[in-house]
């Protein structure tokens, strides 16, 4: 059985005279993911303040121009920071109003938005909650004991939480197991990352086994597992038309397309995005736009647009600044927020010419941050344009931010010289 708790040496930190148009090959392992020897300084509280985001990194220099912090794109204030007894921060979630916050416990907590309030729990006998997913009136969670507890939410009486499954069942499995039928048995390694389909009643689920499994949501039977990857499987994304992409140890994004003529053979790969040389650990999609980003153990952000046809993808460059592994990315409208293991997040903002500008450098964790979310609305005296984002981290601590764009006079917001953004070359 994999193990969470042995060293990976594919988080690698990029070297400080490496220069920006090359790339350092990372390295990559058989052996599982940990994130325990991250070193961190233990959580301080302090109260909310407005910071004025710095823009340059040990391997991304920005020099302001005589305006000093004017030429800055972006503040930042932390609205909130909260220290629980759950152990490290490992996944959230948002929907409807609602924050889910999983951590090592047992525990997944509900947070009411704005006021950002513990509303409710879910509790279960398994612990460490290594991913979550919430669609419509349905929560998804994965656990460290390699399954995923399903709930729905219900309005009767207050936010209420009725538990609807286990999966896989537990009746059967061993059986299975014995017969050699595999489809029907849990991941043999750590679930890394879950994706919904709702439109085709699908429910993905990602492993370090190297697997993908597709579950029919209407009864949670495993339909196909997909051999995805010759190393550990890190992330996984689902279009509405039922594209997955999966991202791996082996520095690669696969694509898949799921046909509907063949019982045995679901999903069939259609392309391989190379990730240049750096494992892949995290993925988000912008639907609207059609950009899928993939966050690599090198700091690097590479990015591609999709073509005129489904699964069709042109790689369109990489988001730089950084300087250890990428854990997780969110994105919200032209917002797209990565948190690292530097224990920082990095804001950018897309532009309509296609460039990306590094608003701001989210500064406070105190070790590495492991998820993240981010959602658009006002509180208080902010506007509709600005962004709320919560992120965990291994430190242990919760923390809620507002990133605000600075406007100019006629009440537009600054669009400098596209700093934080480079293009690669072929």
């Amino acid at each position: 059985m994999a193990s969470l708790d042995s060293p990976n040496p594919s988080f690698a930190i990029r070297d400080h005279d490496t220069t920006h148009s090359k790339f350092l090959r990372s390295l990559s392992s058989k052996e599982q993911p940990s994130f325990s020897r991250f070193s961190f300084t233990p959580p301080r509280f302090t109260s909310p303040s407005l910071h004025t985001s710095p823009v340059s990194s040990p391997l991304h220099s920005f020099h302001p121009a005589a305006g000093g912090a004017a030429s800055l794109e972006a503040t930042y204030r932390c609205l909130s920071s909260i220290l629980k007894k759950d152990g490290q921060m490992l996944s959230v979630a948002v929907a409807n109003g609602f924050i889910y916050t999983g951590s090592e416990s047992n525990l997944i907590r509900i947070w009411k938005v704005p006021e950002f309030t513990e509303c409710g729990q879910l509790k279960t006998k398994a612990c460490m909650v290594v991913a979550l997913e919430v669609s419509h009136d349905r929560v998804y969670a994965a656990y460290g004991d390699g399954k995923i507890r399903v709930w729905r939410r219900t309005w009767d009486k207050g936010l209420k939480h009725v538990r609807l499954a286990t999966v896989p069942k537990s009746t059967g499995s061993v059986r299975s197991y014995i017969t050699g039928r595999d489809k029907t048995v849990k991941h043999m390694g750590p679930i890394s990352s879950l994706a919904i389909n709702v439109s085709d009643d699908i429910l993905y689920s990602a492993s370090l086994d190297k697997t993908v499994k597709v579950w029919r949501i209407r009864d949670f039977k495993c339909i196909e597992t997909i051999q995805a990857h010759p190393e550990p499987v890190n992330a996984i994304i689902v279009t509405d038309d039922g594209v997955l992409y999966t991202a791996s140890d082996d520095a690669t994004i696969r694509v898949w397309r799921r046909y509907f003529y063949s019982e045995n053979h679901l999903h069939t790969l259609i392309l391989t995005l190379p990730a240049k040389c750096s494992p892949v650990k995290t993925l988000t999609l912008v639907p609207d736009d059609g950009i899928l980003y993939g966050g690599c153990t090198d700091g690097y952000i590479h990015y591609w647009h999709k073509g005129w046809f489904s699964g069709q993808l042109q790689y369109s460059g990489a988001l730089q600044g950084h300087t250890h592994a990428v854990m997780c990315i969110a994105s919200v409208e032209n917002y797209v927020i990565s948190g690292s293991a530097d224990s920082t997040c990095r804001v950018w903002s897309r532009e309509q010419d296609g460039r990306h500008i590094m608003l701001a450098v989210l500064v406070g964790h105190r070790g590495p941050v492991r998820c993240v979310t981010a959602f658009m609305g006002h509180l208080g005296e902010e506007g509709e344009d600005d962004c709320t984002i919560c992120t965990g981290s291994l430190d242990g601590v919760l923390k809620m931010w507002r990133v605000t764009r600075k406007k100019n006079a006629s009440g537009n917001c600054l669009n400098q010289s596209g700093h934080g953004y480079f293009e690669l070359q072929d």
